[in-house]
């Protein structure tokens, strides 16, 4: 398998240079993800990417994921707000393919005006299910024509909540060029689940395993409260049993990424050590 990370990186990734990349090699990581705010995209000029595109390959670094910023729901009510979202994310297609990216992500967003992440009993209504596909559908039509592979980042608390909606949707999308995220973190809903996680983490990667392109690296805590608190953790650090995440994953994609994220920078280091060392224990190469 292949380690990067989504993070220690300028917020305009026009300006990412060699000591940032470097940095970032200097933890054993040949990977660097990166995000792009949708509205900014259409002033994106092809040379801008080439210019980053030229860092990257001097560097030796693979550029695993760009990430397409926006706020707009996939599936809201409003014809043009979907619209609107679908034409940022056709152009955030575009400059992914400029950067060479090996994948392009997106989010399905909310009808909670919250955000994107926030939960809505109406996320989960089938008109609302129904929506979603025909614009995803859309967005398929581009990545095919630009040769670009979308990866949706999905999370219990959206409309794509379960491994099974995951697989059920993009089976009615029906494009090769359409995967999820391998983050498997987003995906355990009770504290039996994170407590027996060998088990939920083969079920995640049995249903979602085949139709992921890229995967996030993260752990699990259970924090205190009148409600269940799950929350994200460095990997290593955390309840899960990280050798079955990982080595599913070697397993699946010998040579796919998967990329720390979610850290200060601070933190990295001590997660690309983790990994690095769970991966040795477990026979799992990285390279």
């Amino acid at each position: 398998m292949r380690l990067g990370v989504c993070g220690m990186l300028p917020g305009d990734f026009r300006t990412i240079a060699h000591q940032h990349l470097d940095a970032i090699r200097a933890l054993g990581l040949t990977g660097a993800a990166f995000h792009g705010a949708g509205d900014q995209l259409f002033d994106i000029q092809s040379a801008e990417c080439e210019k980053v595109r030229k860092v990257y390959a001097e560097t030796g670094v693979d550029q695993p994921q760009f990430g397409i910023g926006f706020g707009e729901c996939l599936f809201d009510h409003d014809d043009q707000v979907r619209a609107y979202a679908v034409s940022k994310i056709k152009r955030g297609i575009e400059v992914a393919r400029d950067l060479n990216a090996l994948t392009c992500l997106i989010r399905t967003g909310s009808l909670n005006p919250a955000g994107s992440y926030s939960p809505c009993k109406e996320n989960f209504a089938p008109e609302s299910r129904e929506r979603l596909i025909e614009t995803l559908k859309l967005i398929a039509a581009k990545a095919e024509e630009e040769g670009v592979t979308i990866v949706i980042e999905t999370h219990a608390l959206t409309i794509m909540g379960s491994p099974e909606a995951n697989k059920e949707i993009l089976a009615a999308v029906g494009s090769d060029r359409m995967s999820v995220v391998m983050d498997y973190v987003n995906h355990f809903q009770s504290l039996h689940q994170v407590y027996h996680s060998s088990e939920r983490l083969n079920h995640i990667y049995d249903l979602m395993g085949p139709i992921s392109t890229v995967a996030h690296c993260k752990d699990i805590r259970v924090d205190s409260g009148l409600v269940l608190h799950i929350n994200e953790e460095v990997p290593g650090d955390g309840e899960l049993d990280m050798v079955t995440a990982l080595q599913r994953w070697q397993a699946l994609y010998p040579d796919g990424y998967m990329l720390l994220e979610h850290l200060g920078n601070d933190r990295y280091p001590h997660a690309a050590a983790n990994v690095r060392r769970i991966c040795t224990e477990a026979g799992i190469e990285i390279h």
